[in-house]
């Protein structure tokens, strides 16, 4: 669902080819459907296509495993109060092993009590990086000595990735398909006139 003033409809007869092919790519990929961003990015296919390629390394191949990926993904859909991402990622996330207490910790801004020693050091990285601006050399040297440099890297490429879905998502008022208004996750802000 997108916000009726913001997102022209769009079919794909009247996509140019610049559109229809990056249609064709995200639907030939690993996600195999266009819930999330990708009707918006379809509006500027040189960002969509570099987008959506730079989205599936985030979350296929970072080298960390799904579950800590989508303990990343749903910090940052809580920093972002964005309505579809946390909607998306939350059963994947479950299902991956993160326990519903702990996501709705995360979701109520609360700080959660890991058991998991990896998920508190991805969910205190993530926390410091987007609260701070920064990430202290404690819990950086952490994540390099737990993780290894490179997916420390992909990690950062990760949390700018889904921040820029977040972002996406909330400028346009996308929702997720089969999401409705009474599946918000978090309450909207009132609108703000200029």
């Amino acid at each position: 669902m997108v916000h009726p003033q913001r997102l022209p409809a769009i079919t794909r007869e009247a996509m140019r080819p610049d559109q229809t092919a990056m249609l064709d790519a995200i639907l030939a990929g690993p996600r195999k459907n266009l819930n999330g961003p990708f009707v918006a990015w379809i509006h500027s296919p040189p960002l969509g296509e570099l987008a959506q390629r730079l989205g599936a390394f985030c979350r296929y191949d970072t080298g960390l495993p799904l579950r800590l990926s989508e303990l990343a993904i749903l910090t940052t859909a809580a920093c972002w109060q964005s309505q579809a991402e946390w909607f998306i990622h939350l059963p994947i996330a479950i299902e991956a092993g993160i326990a519903p207490e702990l996501a709705e910790q995360i979701r109520l801004g609360r700080t959660p009590r890991f058991v998991a020693e990896d998920e508190a050091l991805i969910w205190r990285f993530t926390t410091e990086l987007y609260r701070d601006k920064r990430v202290t050399d404690a819990t950086y040297a952490q994540a390099c000595e737990m993780f290894g440099l490179q997916v420390v890297v992909n990690l950062v490429g990760l949390l700018g990735y889904y921040a820029l879905v977040a972002m996406t998502l909330n400028t346009f008022g996308m929702r997720a398909e089969g999401q409705g208004e009474d599946q918000l996750p978090f309450a909207e802000p009132p609108v703000r006139s200029a």
